[in-house]
C-alpha cells in the first residue's frame, strides 16, 4: 500500500457540497471530489475523461484537520445587462463561504503504485492552474510532501503536525481529527454525496460513500509558511 500526502493550505480555501444558485456554502475539510478534481487539474485530465476521473475516485481518501481555520462569509454582489426587458442592470446577489487560515494533511492511497507517483509528479509540475475548491483559492507553497509506504490512516497519523506558527502558539490539541474513506467492506459511517463520477459543465455526477470519524495523537512539530501576516512584516 503506496498513501501520497497533500499539504492544502492557503489564505482561503473553500470545499463546496451541495451547493446551488445563490448560496455555495464550504465543508470544515476538504471533500474527496475537491481533492480528486484538484488531481485532475495537475495532470491536465479534461472534464468529460470519465474513465480517468473514475479510477483516480477510486483511491482511498482521508483528510487531518491540522489547523481548521475560520469559516468566512462573502455577501457578493454583481450586475449583469437586462437588455431583453428594461436595458438597465439588475443586480444579482450571492452568498459564498470560505475557510480562512485552514491547514489540512490530505492523503490519497491505493494498491496501484503507478497512480500515486503519477499525481505526485503531476503536482510539481502542474499542466492546469490549481485551487483549494475555487480558482480564486490558490494554494501556498507546494501541495506534496511525497509518497509513503503505509497504509492511509497510518500515514496520516505519523506525518507531523503542520499548523502554522501563529496557531500553535494559542493552540496544542491533544489529538488532530481525521476524516477518512470507511473501508471497502465497512457499509458504515456518514453518508455523504461525494464521489465524482463526471466533471463535465452538462452532465455532472456525484456518488454517495461512507466516511469515518477518528483522531490521532499530535506527532511532532514542522514550520509550516503558511502565514497570512507575513506579508505586512514583523511577527505577531
Amino acid at each position: 500500500m503506496r498513501t501520497l500526502l497533500l499539504r492544502l493550505a492557503a489564505p482561503l480555501q473553500s470545499w463546496g457540497a451541495d451547493s446551488k444558485f445563490t448560496k455555495r456554502v464550504s465543508r470544515r475539510e476538504p471533500t474527496k471530489s475537491g481533492v480528486i478534481g484538484l488531481c485532475a487539474c495537475a495532470m491536465g485530465i479534461r472534464r468529460g475523461d470519465t474513465d480517468a476521473i473514475t479510477a483516480l475516485a477510486a483511491l482511498r481518501f482521508g483528510v487531518r484537520i491540522d489547523q481548521p481555520g475560520t469559516l468566512l462569509r462573502d455577501y457578493h454582489t454583481a450586475h449583469k445587462e437586462a437588455f431583453w426587458t428594461t436595458g438597465k442592470t439588475d443586480p444579482f446577489v450571492s452568498e459564498r463561504y470560505y475557510l480562512a487560515d485552514a491547514v489540512f494533511l490530505a492523503g490519497l492511497s491505493g494498491d496501484d503504485w503507478e497512480l500515486p507517483e503519477t499525481i505526485e509528479a503531476a503536482m510539481g509540475a502542474p499542466k492546469l492552474p490549481l485551487s483549494l475548491g475555487r480558482r480564486s483559492c490558490p494554494p501556498t507553497e507546494e501541495l506534496s510532501l511525497g509518497l509513503r509506504d503505509a497504509d492511509l490512516k497510518d500515514a496520516l497519523c505519523e506525518e507531523p503536525w503542520h499548523a502554522s506558527e501563529w496557531y500553535r502558539r494559542k493552540n496544542r490539541p491533544a489529538s488532530l481529527e481525521i476524516v477518512c474513506d470507511a473501508e471497502d467492506d465497512a457499509k458504515k459511517g456518514i453518508l455523504a454525496r461525494d464521489l465524482p463520477l463526471s466533471f463535465h459543465f452538462g452532465d455532472r455526477r456525484y456518488g454517495l460513500r461512507f466516511t469515518v470519524r477518528t483522531t490521532c495523537a499530535v506527532a511532532s512539530l514542522v514550520t509550516t509558511a503558511h502565514d497570512p501576516f507575513t506579508a505586512f512584516g514583523g511577527d505577531l
